[in-house]
């Protein structure tokens, strides 16, 4: 049998979101790393969840933790100053899994469906990423903002997670963590290995502004 573990990066420091702590704000009534954890938790491929947190979250996440009873939820741990750094921490806590799936805390509209779909596509290459076609048009452009061409975008996605690993392909990646990465999946094919898309959800935003939360509570009414 294979082990399934879910990292759930959660550290950041919800700096464009104002005042509010995008991980606790309110989605259609449910805290944004409540809906989350909930799908995680009601996934029955799912069999081991490590939560990410910042300094300043990481008790406020625990006694959450404590208080819903999310079984499958074994750590939550202090993340690192950047993105990488808090899913290398994450990493050292599933020794034992054969599958690590990363997603963002801040995707609170994240779906059973997509989690089973990603475990299924990842059999191919070892590496999957949901993705979605990008419906506008795309410019390149430099710094005084002049456009250099136009992108054809049939040959464009624009990524989301979940993002599902063979446990080797993204602990071996993780090894070499050159410069700042905002995408696992890019380690991934730095590397050197394939990575397969999968369709994602144009629901499955993340929350970034404020504007987002009101933009993914209107769409789970």
């Amino acid at each position: 049998m294979t082990k399934v573990s879910a990292i759930i990066v959660a550290a950041g420091g919800s700096q464009r979101m104002g005042e509010i702590d995008k991980m606790f704000a309110p989605v259609a009534g449910r805290a944004t790393l409540v809906r989350v954890l909930d799908t995680f938790q009601k996934c029955r491929k799912i069999d081991h969840i490590v939560v990410v947190m910042s300094s300043r979250n990481i008790e406020e996440c625990r006694r959450l933790v404590a208080a819903e009873g999310w079984s499958k939820v074994k750590d939550v741990v202090l993340g690192g100053p950047r993105r990488q750094d808090s899913v290398i921490e994450g990493l050292r806590r599933t020794k034992e899994a054969d599958w690590v799936i990363i997603h963002d805390g801040a995707r609170p509209l994240v779906t059973i469906d997509l989690i089973e779909k990603g475990l299924e596509a990842a059999k191919e290459t070892g590496a999957a990423v949901a993705a979605v076609p990008i419906t506008d048009t795309v410019k390149y452009a430099k710094k005084d903002d002049i456009v250099i061409r136009t992108l054809d975008r049939q040959y464009l996605r624009a990524v989301q997670t979940p993002q599902v690993f063979r446990a080797d392909v993204i602990r071996n990646t993780y090894k070499f963590t050159p410069g700042e990465v905002t995408d696992d999946s890019a380690l991934v094919e730095k590397a050197g290995y394939k990575v397969k898309l999968y369709m994602g959800s144009y629901a499955n935003i993340k929350i970034t502004t404020p504007d987002d939360l009101a933009m993914a509570g209107a769409l789970l009414k």
